[in-house]
Parts: C-alpha cells; sequence; structure tokens
C-alpha cells in the first residue's frame, strides 16, 4: 500500500514572478491608466504592509487575481457600455460583495 493521498490536493494561485511588472504595464496601457494605475499602487500597498504583519502572501494573490480580472474583462465592459443597453435597475456588486462578507 501507499502512503500517497488518492486524490490531488489543490495548488493555490501563485503568479509568476514577473506578474505584479506585467500587470503594472498592462494597467499603464490601457486608456483607463489615469484611474487604474494609482488605484492598483494603493492596493498592492495596502497588500504588501498586510504581508509583511502577518507574513502571508493571500492579500498580494488576490490583489493580482482582481487586477486581471478587470484587465481580461475590460473590453467586454466597453462593449456593453457602448451597446446602449439599459442597466439603471442594476446591482452595485461593490455593495453586494460588502452584504456577503457581512454575513
Amino acid at each position: 500500500m501507499s502512503a500517497q493521498p488518492d486524490h490531488a490536493p489543490l495548488t493555490p494561485y501563485a503568479p509568476a514572478p514577473g506578474a505584479p511588472a506585467e500587470l503594472l504595464r498592462q494597467l499603464r496601457a490601457d486608456r483607463r491608466a489615469a484611474q487604474w494605475v494609482p488605484a492598483f499602487e494603493q492596493e498592492w500597498a495596502a497588500a504588501l504592509e498586510e504581508c509583511r504583519r502577518t507574513f502571508s502572501l493571500g492579500g498580494l494573490y488576490a490583489v493580482l487575481q482582481e487586477w486581471q480580472g478587470r484587465i481580461a474583462h475590460a473590453p467586454a465592459v466597453d462593449a456593453f457600455g457602448a451597446s446602449g443597453y439599459d442597466d439603471s435597475d442594476a446591482i452595485d456588486m461593490a455593495e453586494l460583495r460588502g452584504r456577503r462578507r457581512r454575513r
């Protein structure tokens, strides 16, 4: 018999070492750079400080994933905005996430 588990453990998300620099390059090249670059830098600095306090990389990984998602989905968001679809009855996702965290 083998002492190996019968399932493969999940590998946590670990970005490539150059991922933050590549992401910043992409943000600077985007038309939203004036808003996105300072916001990313602020979130990244806060995550670095949290990392120093807690010795956990989770916050850094979360910031990277969130901003990579924004970059990846920006074309779809732009297309939706240009479509003229009325989204006035939409739910603010930031508010929705806030409700979920408070539970």
